[in-house]
């Protein structure tokens, strides 16, 4: 079985500044790791190899620092990896991001499942997934916290959306997008770690998938998707205040201050 995980970069969102001006993330500023759910869609690979043998392909797509997130999938687990890297590629939005990891995946050839992370931490959209399902024209499932079962021809799966559980067959190739709740990622052996260190990552550049993407729908120039305006909420730490006097005194200024908060709502 030929399985593909496509996987991102992301920067410590505890750690990572705002650029307001320039509405984008300022990724220099915090260091970069495997999206969190990227880390469960390359687990849910992993433990269907073990089932059903084959081989798992990492694809990313980033700067050329990028390449450590992809070898840290190669040390949990992944046989493969790919990055694809140069300025073309530069300022896509989730619209050109599918439509690059698809033209990859093409190049790949054959492949059986495609496996993703629900969404990143740092967009939230949870659009690319299916977007590259969309683009190579394949069946594609969301939300899966469950594979039930696994055949060279088929997979059957639970997925959750709210309060809705379905399980569903569909059949292969595929694209899953898999929740946190589907397994605990395994951490990697040292060993793991050192002969993922010495492993060849390929970068692929805008002409090594020229066969199958327009150079007008990569990167920035072809993102239709435009930015507005970037607003950080302020975050507040919790306010207290002590309402001294008798306890008829301390029980009206109680009562003021929920007013004045729009709890009680005005005074009639």
């Amino acid at each position: 079985m030929n399985i593909i995980v496509p996987v991102k970069q992301v920067p410590d969102m505890e750690r990572v500044k705002f650029d307001t001006e320039a509405g984008r993330i300022d990724r220099s500023s915090a260091s970069g790791e495997i999206n969190p759910f990227d880390l469960n869609a390359l687990e849910t690979a992993v433990q269907l190899k073990e089932k059903l043998g084959g081989a798992i392909t990492t694809v990313s797509m980033g700067p050329p620092q990028a390449e450590s997130s992809v070898r840290d999938s190669l040390a949990r687990g992944s046989d493969r990896g790919i990055l694809l890297v140069g300025k073309e590629f530069a300022g896509a939005d989730t619209w050109a991001t599918s439509y690059a990891l698809a033209a990859a995946i093409k190049k790949l050839g054959e492949w059986d499942i495609i496996i993703c992370g629900e969404k990143t931490v740092d967009g939230d959209t949870g659009q690319v997934g299916p977007e590259i399902a969309e683009w190579l024209a394949i069946p594609h499932i969301a939300y899966v916290s469950e594979v039930r079962e696994a055949t060279d021809s088929t997979i059957t799966v639970l997925c959750e959306l709210e309060a809705d559980r379905y399980v569903i067959e569909s059949p292969l190739p595929t694209l899953l997008t898999v929740t946190k709740d589907i397994n605990v990622p395994r951490i990697p052996s040292f060993k793991d770690k050192m002969k993922a260190r010495k492993a060849e990552i390929e970068h692929w550049g805008a002409a090594e998938i020229a066969d199958f993407a327009d150079p007008a729908n990569l990167g920035l120039k072809g993102s239709p998707t435009r930015l507005n305006k970037v607003v950080i909420p302020s975050e507040e730490g919790r306010r207290g205040e002590v309402f001294r006097g008798s306890p008829e005194d301390a029980a009206k200024k109680v009562a003021d201050a929920l007013q004045a908060l729009g709890v009680l709502g005005s005074a009639k």
